[in-house]
């Protein structure tokens, strides 16, 4: 979608419509055994057996067969163990996993980009073993019962196993996941009332922390360290009601001459749900000083960072130092089109969570009829855009990306086709053209609305701390 004069890789959107080989047998394998945990595998139905049968054939041929064979033939009599659920979880996720790794290669063709050869490292890190086996128990009470079958009783049973989870920092990603996963169980019971089920998110977390029980599973420790230049492309924000993320993707050039790689940057914090918006920042910046480069359009320099080999920047204020300026359009014209994609840990090869930094130019955007939905078209095929992720805190809207001319953002696959998220857009504001980012208030702002939203959060605040303070002294 890049025109070639333009000195940047042209992006081969076609490539990103044509159908993948297999790929719709693996997700009808993956539905057919997240059909039965809906109803349970207590009492299984001939329904519900078909369905692990299917799982049972998908892995055919695979080094999973025998032992997902033998685990299905006992789910399908109501027989299944603990261990016998682990190895359907880990089919479903090998099935995803595969499901992944054929649209990444996709991704690669139409990006032109290298990916790194180097493979995740597997951890072998110790954690407690009564917690993992008590969480591994309350997982399969849920497979048994299946989501129509859920009370509060059968989601009460994870607060013990998560209270005690919560203080051991090796245990705190399944802790979280787990704790996340009983609160929205929790809202949805009884399960037999429910009028529509999240089939496919609740055997998503469900098949995800089943695995994170085993030993080391959840460990995602630092293999290097980072010195070099940092070049911000945009901000991914996602709000939950109690909870906001804020992830930077950038490239990062090697102090010692190597080729640029893209790496991630990311800070989450626990939020009142009465902080929303451009105040959301407030919360953020005390975390990471990276932010507030977003905001005033600079580099970083990292010193000895820790950097995992999925390119995650662990990040510490004290490894890094304000740059001088950088453009994020600069960076993703000259320096996207030859940066190493990073490798991908094997429990996180799951479709959804493809996001992969892409630069469009040359296109014309088209509104669909609805007015709600438009795509970028250039002499390629269409690639929708996903506007919905456009967050609230920050200056970039629907409109100003309607009205684009160049984008950058990361490249999604969801509900069987790929879109494109934006990060940041240039376009002509008053005849003069102008960048507009999702992260422009991240650093702070001079924006009437963003003041506005951050004035209030900066009053939520403080009565919040008020309250807490005086709770604490009673």
């Amino acid at each position: 979608m890049v025109p070639a004069d333009t000195g940047g890789g042209v992006m081969r959107t076609d490539l990103l419509t044509d159908p993948v080989e297999g790929l719709d047998e693996a997700l009808t394998a993956v539905d057919a055994f997240d059909g039965a945990l809906v109803t349970g595998l207590l009492r299984p139905h001939p329904a519900q057996a078909a369905g692990l049968t299917e799982l049972t054939h998908a892995v055919a041929g695979t080094p999973l067969a025998a032992r997902v064979a033998e685990a299905a033939e006992k789910a399908s009599g109501g027989a299944a163990s603990e261990d016998d659920f682990v190895a359907l979880a880990a089919a479903r996720i090998a099935l995803l996993g595969s499901v992944h790794d054929a649209l990444m290669v996709r991704v690669d063709e139409a990006t032109g980009r290298p990916r790194s050869d180097e493979t995740a490292p597997v951890s072998r890190g110790l954690q407690s073993v009564n917690l993992c086996a008590a969480a591994r128990s309350w997982l399969s009470d849920l497979a048994r019962c299946g989501w129509q079958g859920i009370d509060h009783d059968v989601v009460g049973g994870s607060a013990g196993i998560v209270s005690a989870m919560l203080p051991d920092p090796a245990l705190r990603r399944l802790a979280t996941l787990l704790d996340g996963f009983a609160a929205e169980l929790a809202a949805s019971c009884p399960g037999a009332t429910l009028a529509r089920v999240p089939v496919r998110r609740w055997a998503d977390v469900w098949s995800r922390a089943m695995l994170l029980t085993l030993p080391g599973a959840a460990q995602v420790p630092p293999t290097s360290t980072a010195t070099g230049r940092l070049l911000p492309l945009g901000v991914d924000v996602q709000e939950h009601a109690t909870a906001v993320q804020a992830q930077v993707h950038a490239v990062f050039e090697p102090a010692y001459g190597t080729a640029p790689r893209l790496v991630r940057a990311g800070v989450s914090v626990p939020k009142p749900d009465t902080v929303v918006g451009a105040g959301l920042w407030q919360l953020l910046r005390p975390h990471m000083s990276l932010l507030a480069a977003v905001g005033e359009g600079r580099s970083m320099e990292l010193t000895d960072m820790p950097v995992t080999a999925e390119g995650d920047l662990v990040w510490s204020d004290e490894h890094a130092r304000p740059g001088g300026p950088a453009d994020a359009f600069a960076t993703a014209r000259v320096a996207l089109p030859t940066a190493t994609d990073a490798a991908v840990a094997p429990l996180d090869r799951h479709p959804v969570r493809i996001a992969v930094p892409v630069f469009l130019e040359g296109y014309a955007a088209r509104t669909e009829e609805s007015g709600l939905t438009f795509t970028f078209t250039a002499a390629t095929e269409p690639l929708a855009v996903d506007t919905d992720r456009v967050p609230a805190a920050g200056p970039l809207t629907p409109q100003a990306v309607a009205a684009s001319g160049a984008c950058i953002g990361l490249l999604r696959w969801d509900a069987g086709t790929f879109s494109v998220q934006p990060l940041a857009v240039e376009t002509t504001v008053r005849k003069k053209a102008v960048a507009i980012h999702a992260g422009g208030w991240a650093g702070g702002t001079t924006d009437k609305a963003g003041v506005k939203a951050e004035k209030a959060a900066t009053d939520a605040v403080a009565v919040l701390r008020e309250r807490a303070g005086k709770l604490l002294r009673k």
